[in-house]
Order: C-alpha cells, then structure tokens, then sequence
C-alpha cells in the first residue's frame, strides 16, 4: 500500500477551517514529492456533506454524538484508534486549540514522535525537516523528520493561500466509532459563538497598524482619519489590546490574528516577534519609530526613523491635496 499523510479535519459551524484546507495543499505538496496519498480525517455527527469538498484522495469519516464539537477526549481516543490501526507516514494536525490539545496526546498515547509549532515542512537535500517555533517564535529550531510515524501541528496560516483551493474529492471510507466513546470522561456540552467583530481585519487589503508609540488613547483617533483617507481598517499590537484601547479582533501577532494585506503601516510598533509572526508576509510593510534600532525595521519594506505624528500629520495633508 502506498504511504499514506493524514491530515485531521477541524471544522466550526458547519464548514471545514481555512487551516484544514491549508494543510491538506501542504499534505499534497509532500505527497507529489514521495508517491503518497492524502488522506484526510473527518469526525463529528452529521458532517458527511464536508467530505465531498476535501481535496484528499480518501477522506476517512467516523460520526458520534461525542464528535460533534470535537472535543478534546473524544477526538483523541478516535485519530489514536485510526492510527495505531494504520500508521500513516505522517499525520498532520492544526496547531490550534484543537490540535494543541489532541496533539500531544495522541503522539503519546502512540508512542510517536511530535514536532509542535510547526511553520515550514520542506525537503532539504532529500530529507524532510520541519521547522518549529520555540518561546514565542523567538528561536526556531530545524528538525529531521525520520521515516517512522510522525505528528506534527503545523502554525494555522503558516502556508501559501494557495493551498486554500478545492479539488474534486475522493473516495469515502466511513468507519465505526471505538466503544471508548461512550466512557468518555468529558462531555461538551455546547459551542458558544463569540460575538461578531466590528470588521475582520485578516480580510483587509490595507492596514494601519498602532502600537506603544501612539502614546495615548485620544491619539487613536489620528490612525483612523489617516485609515479612512487610505481605505484602511486599524488594527493593533498586544500592548494597546490589553489596555482596552482597541478590541481584541483587531490584534495582530501570535496570540492574535495573522494578517496578509497588501499593504501595512506600522506606526510605533517595536516589532516583537510575537507580533511579526502576525503580519510578516504582507505584501508591502512600511514602518515608522523613532527607534532605529527597532525590530520592526528587520521586516519592513519602507522605514521611517521618524516621530509618527508629523508623518501621520504629512501624510494626511499629502491625502487631503
């Protein structure tokens, strides 16, 4: 049989994650380089209709009323049981709140190894290594990934947009649930959906971003009449959210949301890594801070070592001409 990536399905509301789709064009990218087949995983009740719009070519469905919002317990027990049955090459998982749970436990509970913080997968001379993030994004440490099964949460967003894109689905294999499910120890009981955002800056083509810099709450006001002139939405660094400045939908960084617009003005954001793993890959970045040794300045097309406001200020009258 020909080696096998699975790659486990998350899915909210009804509709797989942009992760999902995300690692299944990763999952075909290795599987194009090594003569494998992508297969993908799905669990929940309800959801056969989802594995008609997996790019696989097998998708793999167990329905249960304990997999309807794939809680922790239940959906770990299920992918250990799919997988100790037949081990995969690989078995690639969101390195989300789903997969930061399910991750480490079923590597464990298979005795596999688990390279976690995943953010590139690439062959290297013939040999396949995984890149991880340690502290943060701080370090990022290369490892060599054996021939022997391996799990691995990879970073959601980490990869090529591209790789969003449907295929024709494959066959359907639909399997029964293991007898644990009905011992489980944990139950969800529900699925709260939080409350709408006032925009979705991972959407936007154009962001001004603030950060420590701007001083003052009252100053925000200036970011949003040079946003409006620019067709621009304000977003924010980790230190303004906190503060209650702006909403938590507008923080950009890793304990944020991850943005690719096509354009991105940073004003008075250092850089910490937290925050440049968020916005790195847009298209053209442009930063001012009166620091010049700020890290911002390390991913920036365009710098300023400038006072903000009387770039702000220029800009704004340069926009109003």
């Amino acid at each position: 049989m020909a080696q096998r990536i699975v790659v486990l399905v998350e899915h909210l509301y009804g509709e797989p994650t942009d992760v999902t789709f995300e690692l299944l064009g990763l999952a075909r990218r290795i599987a194009d380089s090594d003569g494998a087949i992508v297969e993908a995983v799905l669990l929940g009740e309800g959801v056969r209709h989802l594995a008609e719009t997996l790019p696989a070519e097998r998708v793999i469905l167990v329905e249960h009323p304990a997999l309807r919002y794939l809680a922790p317990e239940a959906t770990a027990i299920t992918v250990t049981g799919l997988l100790r049955t037949d081990a995969p090459r690989l078995a690639l998982l969101p390195n989300t709140s789903l997969g930061m749970d399910v991750a480490a436990w079923v590597a464990s509970a298979l005795d596999w190894p688990l390279v976690a913080y995943c953010q590139a997968l690439e062959r290297r001379e013939g040999q396949l290594v995984a890149t991880a993030q340690l502290f943060g994004g701080k370090i990022l440490a290369d490892v060599a990934v054996g021939t022997s099964p391996t799990v691995i949460s990879v970073l959601a967003g980490a990869f090529a947009a591209a790789a969003l894109e449907p295929a024709a689905p494959g066959t359907i294999e639909v399997r029964e649930p293991p007898a644990e499910l009905a011992a489980l120890r944990t139950h969800a009981a529900s699925l709260e959906r939080p409350a709408a955002a006032d925009v979705d800056i991972t959407r936007a083509e154009k962001i001004v971003a603030v950060g420590r810099g701007i001083e003052s709450k009252d100053n925000l006001e200036l970011a949003e009449e040079l946003a409006q002139a620019l067709g621009a939405v304000v977003a924010a660094s980790r230190p303004l959210v906190d503060a209650g400045w702006l909403p938590r939908s507008r923080q950009v960084g890793k304990s944020g949301l991850k943005v690719k617009p096509k354009l991105y003005l940073a004003l008075g954001i250092s850089g910490a890594p937290e925050h440049l793993e968020g916005m790195k890959d847009a298209e053209l970045i442009i930063a001012i801070n009166k620091d010049p040794k700020a890290p911002i300045f390390g991913v920036a097309d365009y710098g300023a070592v400038a006072d903000l406001f009387d770039v702000v200020e220029a800009l704004l009258e340069r926009l109003g001409g």
